[in-house]
Parts: structure tokens; sequence; C-alpha cells
């Protein structure tokens, strides 16, 4: 064998296996870490407290001063 295809088939396969390891991890990444809740954001008008609610709510009272606010839209 050729010494110019001996070192291409030690970097491919180096390549290979640095690839693999990166898709691996990224696969256990995502495997461990908690799912995103779905839950709505709220923005109060009065004081401006942003806060979180039950996604099925279309109206919540917002915890710091009691005022009933519509979802957060972001753009």
């Amino acid at each position: 064998m050729a010494p110019e295809t001996l070192i291409l088939v030690y970097v491919l396969a180096g390549l290979g296996v640095v690839g693999g390891l990166a898709l691996w991890g990224e696969h256990r990444r995502r495997n461990f870490e908690p799912a995103r809740d779905p839950d709505q954001v709220f923005r109060c008008d009065r004081c401006l407290l942003v806060y979180t609610d039950d996604p099925e709510v279309e109206r919540s009272r917002c915890p710091g001063c009691g005022r009933t606010n519509e979802p957060f839209k972001f753009r």
C-alpha cells in the first residue's frame, strides 16, 4: 500500500471516530437534559413583572400585584 493511501486511511478513520463521538455526545445530551416547559409567558401591564403559567389558560393573575394579563407575544 502506498504511503499516501495509508495516511489518507488513517486521517479518514480518525475523522470518522471524532464525528461518531460528537454524534454520540449530542444524542446523550438530548436524552439527559430536561424538556422545555410548554408554559406561557405573561408580562404584567401594571408592575411589569414577567412570569409563566399553564399553557391552557388564556388570562393569568399577576403574582406581584394581582392584575389579570394576556399572554406575552414574542415578535
